[in-house]
């Protein structure tokens, strides 16, 4: 069982200030595994309550949830919370008690909109921890990681074929149960369709526009599609400069794993030899920055001009503008690409993030940074 002791810290320093605390994150990302390690670490500290709402015994017993809830003391944790959206009306309540030494923990497998929506009169009792699958400060083997992607049955799988079986099956799960409980109401079919669009965007502009006319649907509908915790949408920032800039929308599959099955990588063979190979490169790092840094979505972005120049991600975090590039390459050089952005948006610093071993100075605030430096086994694969 993997400890995730960074998601246990933050549970931690969540509750000192809010009596409820949200673990969100797709299904199966290790929710749940997440909340009963935080229990084995909280019972010498007092009671603990859990409910499973897709257990239809703790479904009949929250049929009456103030009465069923109010009387119980410390740690209560409610699972699935998503199922029951009802209950946000009296955890409020709850939570205005403020009993001493009572918290709530709930999970849910919604995007965090979608539990906002129900829980806006939770507004300063709750914080938000979101809960990815595994990254790479939590695994023995990056390489591994990258191909599998961080879904613990996946990553954890005795072998690749396995791991690539309980892909499979994921995404059918996801596309013809998941995705009609959060209210999005498109065939399946249709839906693995749109997806298998999406892998041509990964690590590009998305154009809703074209998607929605071959699927007949409105740019507005398309967007709903998009899950937040399968795919993200990094903004485009824009300076106040007289040149053409990049104004669309860039998408990536924010696990590997997943966006291999979808595109046909099954081993680390046919990934290095599949044309989508750099772009496979640049959503798993990028993805690994932006959770290195703990960065919020309104804190990611990625700025270009049109032809001339283009930074891969920009993060705009405590005051600093921090740039990242992603090169597949063995020892990235210098560009002009990169002189440009740098000059352009004020960088504090440029990384170009690549699988090599070392980190060394390209510029003044340039640098080639090893994603992974001092690799054990002497390289990526």
């Amino acid at each position: 069982m993997m400890e995730r002791a960074v998601y246990i810290e933050q549970i931690e320093k969540a509750f000192l200030s809010h009596p409820i605390v949200a673990i969100l994150g797709p299904r199966q990302c290790g929710k749940t595994t997440l909340a009963h390690l935080y229990i084995e670490h909280e019972r010498l500290n007092g009671s603990v309550h859990f409910f499973d709402l897709e257990n239809s015994v703790d479904l009949m017993t929250l049929e009456n949830p103030k009465t069923a809830l109010e009387s119980l003391d410390g740690l209560i944790v409610l699972d699935e919370i998503q199922r029951a959206p009802d209950l946000f009306t009296v955890l409020r309540v709850l939570a205005d008690q403020k009993r001493p030494g009572r918290r709530f923990l709930i999970l849910g497998s919604a995007s965090r909109e979608l539990i906002r929506q129900s829980s806006e009169s939770l507004a300063g009792r709750i914080a938000y921890i979101e809960l990815p699958p595994f990254s790479l400060f939590e695994v023995e083997s990056p390489e591994k990681l990258w191909l599998r992607g961080g879904f613990p049955n996946s990553y954890l799988a005795d072998s690749n074929d396995d791991s690539l079986f309980w892909r499979e099956q994921y995404i059918t799960t996801f596309l013809e149960k998941d995705i009609p409980n959060l209210g999005i109401r498109i065939a399946p079919q249709a839906l693995r369709r749109f997806w298998m669009m999406l892998t041509h965007y990964h690590g590009q502009a998305f154009n809703t526009s074209e998607i929605g006319k071959s699927l007949g649907a409105a740019d507005t509908t398309i967007r709903h599609y998009l899950d937040r915790f399968m795919v993200r949408q990094l903004l485009p920032w824009y300076e106040n400069i007289k040149k053409r800039q990049i104004k669309t929308p860039k998408i990536y599959f924010r696990d590997s794993g997943i966006f291999h099955v979808l595109i046909g990588i099954t081993d680390k063979k046919s990934l290095l030899h599949h044309p989508k190979l750099g772009a496979s490169w640049e959503g798993f790092a990028l993805e690994e920055v932006i959770r290195s840094y703990q960065a919020i979505p309104q804190e990611c972005y990625f700025w270009g001009i049109h032809e001339q120049a283009e930074l891969d991600l920009l993060l705009i975090k405590r005051g600093k503008r921090m740039g990242f590039d992603f090169k597949f390459r063995d020892a990235p050089k210098l560009t002009k690409s990169m002189k440009i952005a740098v000059q352009t948006l004020n960088l504090d610093s440029l990384e170009v993030i690549y699988p090599g071993e070392k980190d060394y100075q390209l510029d003044e605030k340039i640098k080639a940074k090893a994603l992974v430096p001092d690799l054990r086994r002497g390289g990526w694969f």
